[in-house]
């Protein structure tokens, strides 16, 4: 079994029981919370600081911290990550980009809510698929 196998194992108890292997939208997602998505962006660290840097701190804040999730649109997303990566994801994915933008912005808020069941950032940012695979490896 692969590293994203059972990556992608742990986080589909993290998040309920979904079959995340058969999804390539969550392997997308965690690929992009892993810094191996969208033009080598750093993860999640990395993430969280693009949608500070985009007025959407407050939204990820949410993600991070214990209270509710707010949620984002596909356009919104799309603003925050740049259309070269949402197009990027929906190419690899084989859909349309608002497939894959509406997809990630259902997907992503649930991702950082499990990375950081403590309301605060991992130290080190989980920059790295190891790092999310230890994290989600509590939760199963």
């Amino acid at each position: 079994m692969s590293l994203m196998d059972n990556l992608l194992g742990g986080l589909g108890g993290a998040l309920g029981g979904q079959a995340p292997q058969a999804n390539p939208l969550m392997q997308a997602a965690m690929a992009l919370l892993a810094g191996q998505q969208g033009g080598g962006a750093g993860g999640l660290t990395d993430l969280v600081s693009a949608f500070t840097r985009g007025g959407m701190g407050d939204v990820v804040q949410s993600w991070i911290g214990t209270g509710q999730n707010l949620p984002i649109s596909a356009d919104q997303l799309q603003q925050v990550l740049g259309g070269d990566t949402i197009a990027g994801l929906a190419k690899q994915l084989g859909m349309s980009q608002q497939d894959a933008g509406n997809g990630l912005a259902d997907l992503l808020p649930k991702l950082v809510d499990s990375l950081t069941p403590q309301g605060q950032l991992p130290q080190g940012g989980l920059g790295d698929l190891g790092s999310i695979m230890a994290a989600l490896g509590g939760r199963r």
